[in-house]
């Protein structure tokens, strides 16, 4: 894991590449503290810059940017290849360097990046970037045809940014790296905050900045070092759309369940290899005990397994993670984190995130990797495993809403939401309160206007595609950016969505295409790199995705119960009364510590005047949310929490 910058300029100045270069990667050094490296080739107007950290072959011979051993290629490289070992035999079988008339060559190391720069020799880039299996992202300059490569994996765990400013073309693995440019411009898109005030983070391949873009995952970006022009040519060499596309295969349980847990045993065999400490994340649910259980089963030593837990007890999970760790007999550390542990980071984010973006679970995540990197280097997580097999509750209660509503006439529906819609929450909530012993107590619910007025807002959809847009939708149709266009996104974009999907899988698709990358990635890979750490996530092996999504939706959801198969792999190794509890999410009370805590840091954030010189957001409905927040009315800890987070985003900014 690393940190990568660079630049290609058309106008070629010796001290304006070797000092940008200079610059840009110096603000990657969290990425990658163990080392740094500049290549550069001025008469080509190019630089690539390298920040380490040592995880793989922590001799010199790891020693970044690598030229590959005829020359012709030069790589900086953020990420790891699980399958290095594989290839690289591959490769001694294929006579690579006698081929090139090379018989003295011979590896210089054990690092991936070599065998991926041998890769290239043998079978071309874009071949040889299809049988990579692993996280990634890189910067490949074609020495002979003059060329630069920009590589993000399939998935999308590494972040790779780029964009022209003037006549150079920079790119880097954070936005920060690219700020550091000397002719950087701070010209913040409106379109792309309208977005990100829409979903909480900005999709790709939309970022903050005019004219600054996200490689999109499964893609290649070629840039000319020989050209006049501003062109970059982007192909994808792995579609999401096209696996989720496949048929879906006739199998019996039994085969299907075996052969999911050799595939992903597989990926945590891989995933397990390095030079340095290795742990895994425990929360104690179904993914990371899975994850967990399965390396323990390959470890001859008690796995390191890492938790934090709150006091409030809504949001605590450590207790059930110390309970898998006592039964699966891991050396287990636990924090637990006060009130003040997790308010202490919340001036940390608008850099450690670099551009907006408002998962509240960013600030757990960067805890618990704080506190596991002071034991290891590298962590497995269960990132992944919700997306791919079933896990959200909304894939198991989606479809049974649409069943039920569109049973009665659009109009109908209409006229029922503005029924609903006239009391305010607060009101429904006192109504609950008064008749709620007289309720069953499945209907007992906490928050009860909140959750009609949500209702509400799903009655008036004409699809179930709809709904799925509603219900990860917060300021959308608000008017809430001032002067922003609305963007077509994969979310929104018809011809983005595969046509055999059902709505159940529909759901699955979308978020393993926008919310992983864009949401749950990009709060990792921040984090953890924050502090120095690598995060590891098994279930994003893309042959255990491909086989994830050719098998039948009741494999994964069944009984209204998500991620039936990987459940069954789990009750193998660990009793069910330790993993089967409702869904909790990774969070922290937003809600109760805005009225709280946070109120002062917030008021001053959301300042009527402070907004309204800003001149970017609405300043009257942010203070009417505001409002009925702090007295209790609604709960609108998600579309404030977005706001505070562009506010102090653009704080750190001025």
């Amino acid at each position: 894991m690393c940190g990568i910058a660079g630049l290609l300029t058309r106008t070629p100045n010796v001290t304006n590449i070797i000092k940008s270069a200079e610059g840009m990667i110096a603000t990657l050094a969290h990425r990658g503290p163990d080392d740094t490296g500049i290549w550069k080739d001025l008469s080509a107007g190019i630089s690539l810059a390298h920040r380490r950290l040592s995880i793989l072959d922590l001799t010199p011979e790891g020693h970044q940017p690598m030229s590959s051993a005829d020359g012709r290629y030069i790589i900086v490289f953020n990420g790891e290849i699980y399958n290095h070992g594989q290839l690289r035999k591959e490769l001694e079988s294929s006579n690579l360097f006698q081929e090139n008339n090379n018989p003295d060559i011979k590896w210089r190391g054990h690092s991936d990046t070599e065998v991926i720069l041998a890769a290239f020799m043998r079978w071309g880039v874009v071949e040889a970037i299809k049988r990579f299996t692993g996280m990634f992202a890189f910067a490949l300059w074609d020495r002979k045809e003059k060329q630069l490569y920009l590589v993000r994996d399939r998935i999308g765990e590494k972040p790779l940014y780029f964009g022209w400013v003037n006549e150079t073309f920079l790119f880097g693995s954070e936005l920060k790296a690219l700020r550091a440019y000397p002719g950087w411009r701070d010209d913040i898109d409106r379109d792309a905050l309208a977005l990100f005030m829409q979903f909480n983070y900005i999709p790709a391949p939309n970022t903050i900045y005019k004219g600054i873009s996200k490689l999109e995952p499964g893609c290649i970006a070629k840039i000319s070092g020989k050209g006049k022009g501003h062109d970059v040519e982007v192909q994808r060499y792995w579609s999401m759309q096209e696996v989720v596309s496949q048929p879906r295969q006739k199998i019996n349980d039994k085969t299907a369940v075996e052969y999911t847990e050799s595939l992903l045993s597989l990926s945590v065999k891989r995933q397990m290899v390095a030079d340095v400490p290795l742990g895994a994340f425990l929360s104690g649910g179904i993914d990371s005990s899975l994850i967990v259980t399965l390396m323990q089963n390959q470890s001859v030593r008690p796995v390191r397994t890492f938790t934090i837990g709150f006091n409030e007890s809504s949001y605590n999970e450590a207790n059930h993670a110390l309970a898998v760790a006592k039964h699966l007999g891991t050396e287990h550390t636990e924090f637990y984190v006060s009130p003040q542990d997790a308010m202490d980071v919340i001036p940390l984010l608008p850099t450690l995130y670099d551009e907006p973006f408002a998962d509240s679970s960013q600030i757990p995540t960067f805890l618990v990797s704080r506190m596991t990197q002071e034991h290891v280097s590298v962590s497995l997580s269960g990132d992944g495993g919700d997306e791919f097999f079933g896990g959200y509750n909304r894939y198991s209660w989606g479809q049974n809403i649409w069943d039920r509503i569109k049973l009665f006439p659009l109009p109908l529906r209409r006229a029922f939401a503005s029924v609903l819609r006239s009391p305010s929450p607060h009101t429904w909530d006192r109504l609950f309160s008064i008749f709620k012993y007289m309720l069953p107590t499945r209907y007992r619910y906490s928050s009860a206007g909140d959750k009609l007025h949500k209702l509400a807002k799903l009655l008036g959809t004409i699809s179930p595609n709809d709904i799925f847009i509603e219900l990860i939708s917060l300021w959308e149709g608000e008017g809430i950016v001032l002067g922003s266009k609305v963007k077509t996104t994969a979310t929104t974009d018809q011809s983005q969505w595969p046509d055999n999907l059902g709505f159940t899988e529909f759901m699955m698709y979308m978020d393993s295409k926008t919310y992983l990358p864009d949401d749950i990635m990009v709060k990792v890979d921040r984090a953890a790199m924050g502090v120095s750490l690598e995060s590891r996530a098994p279930f994003l092996d893309h042959e255990l995705i491909e086989y994830a999504w050719s098998l039948p939706l009741n494999m994964k959801i069944r009984d209204g119960q998500g991620k039936w198969l990987l459940r069954q792999i789990l009750y193998k190794y660990v009793p069910e009364n330790l993993i089967e509890r409702p869904k909790m999410g990774f969070g922290i009370p937003i809600d109760s510590w805005l009225r709280g805590p946070l109120r002062s840091w917030a008021e001053d954030l959301l300042d009527e005047t402070r907004m309204r010189n800003s001149g970017y957001l609405n300043t009257r409905a942010i203070r009417k949310k505001w409002d009925e927040h702090l007295s209790g009315k609604r709960n609108w800890q998600y579309h404030l929490w977005g706001v505070l987070m562009f506010q102090a985003w653009l704080n750190v900014q001025s």
